[in-house]
């Protein structure tokens, strides 16, 4: 019965997992979304409702990223304990087997040996060097089991905070849409031109033609001083958050190379301006959906494409971090999510933008502008 005891822990090699953070991670991020339905109610009373809402709409985005990923590490880490215990199943049989016949089994029983005294004796020697090690094995699988059931309730519970954090980022994205159209309180350099708008969309049939005639679109100069972003060359953030998929002249899947870069981003996603800058453009250009263009700077123009919505008027100062828009997509639900993460996350950044800046008559790098690294 030792010898088998001893066996099975021979065979059950390494030590037990220790209990992981990754909860406790999820339950941050839900605590995090908690905080965003707060700023929320908060942000409808403050004196500058976008900008609130604009914080309210990204601090929920990024509870929700962190949500998914503690949820993504909780799942990953479930199928990991799943595999390990399925992997050591015999063994575990085995020291369940022992341990039973063993608390079976009288206590000055155990102790006696068929050989006399000193069989018995050094069978007593045997069970205080082995006993120690079991239990540790013992206590290894119970804080595996344990560590499970924590991770399965965990995911269970994720339900409803999703859904109650997807509400919530919906009704905050709602909110700011409204505020953006009903804020007076934005400078502005000059007024546009409508015909003169409308005969430059129909006449060109490039981007670069398009920036280069956005001077025709002026119809009044306000006298309102232009933003200036070059001190901060290299150091802008991307407009939305994701992931850089493509370089400036990297080929796309169709052999199409462009000067911008592109990046993969969320499902409604917030796009904020990188910088202060002037409104020039906003609306639907040619085939690269709705575009906002910005003027950061004289001569410098920020073209953002493939936004589903675009907010702003043109002729406007926004300052850093203003709303322009947002990504297309579909509203994800919480099947989908759990389903994506199941799928280890794969796809769930499934909407893109383009950025491409313009100094002059020529596109340059974005990553002479933008921390891309």
């Amino acid at each position: 019965m030792i010898r088998a005891a001893a066996l099975c822990l021979v065979l059950w090699a390494g030590g037990a997992a220790a209990q992981s953070d990754i909860a406790q991670a999820a339950r941050d991020a839900a605590a995090r979304l908690d905080e965003a339905a707060g700023m929320l109610a908060a942000a409808e009373t403050r004196d500058d409702r976008v900008a609130a809402l604009t914080r309210t709409v990204q601090a929920y985005e990024a509870g929700l990223d962190a949500l998914r990923d503690g949820l993504r590490r909780a799942a990953i880490r479930q199928r990991a304990l799943e595999a390990e215990l399925e992997a050591r199943s015999d063994e575990i049989a085995r020291l369940l087997g022992v341990l039973q016949a063993m608390g079976r089994a009288p206590a000055p029983l155990l102790l006696l040996h068929p050989s006399g005294p000193l069989g018995t004796a050094r069978s007593g020697m045997m069970v205080a060097d082995v006993t120690p090690a079991l239990q540790a094995r013992v206590d290894a699988l119970r804080a595996d089991l344990t560590e499970m059931a924590e991770l399965r309730a965990v995911q269970d519970g994720a339900a409803q905070t999703l859904r109650e954090g997807l509400a919530g980022v919906q009704g905050a994205r709602t909110a700011l849409s409204n505020a953006i159209s009903e804020r007076t309180d934005l400078p502005v350099r000059f007024t546009e031109d409508p015909v003169q708008t409308a005969l430059l969309l129909s006449s060109t049939d490039t981007l670069a033609a398009f920036a280069d005639g956005l001077a025709v679109i002026v119809a009044t100069e306000t006298g309102v001083p232009a933003p200036d972003a070059r001190t901060r060359q290299g150091s802008l953030p991307l407009p939305v958050q994701g992931t850089v998929l493509r370089a400036a002249g990297q080929a796309d899947a169709a052999g199409v190379v462009r000067p911008g870069i592109v990046i993969a981003s969320r499902p409604r996603a917030l796009v904020t301006a990188p910088a202060a800058a002037t409104v020039r453009f906003r609306g639907p250009l040619l085939d690269y959906g709705n575009v906002v263009i910005l003027e950061p700077a004289a001569d410098v123009l920020f073209v953002i494409a493939g936004l589903s919505e675009v907010f702003g008027e043109v002729g406007q100062v926004v300052p850093e971090g203003a709303p322009v828009g947002l990504m297309g997509g579909d509203r994800p639900n919480t099947d989908a999510i759990v389903t994506e993460l199941t799928a280890g996350d794969a796809g769930s950044r499934n909407e893109t933008l383009y950025l491409e800046v313009r100094e002059g008559q020529s596109a340059v790098d974005p990553a002479t502008w933008f921390a891309v690294r």
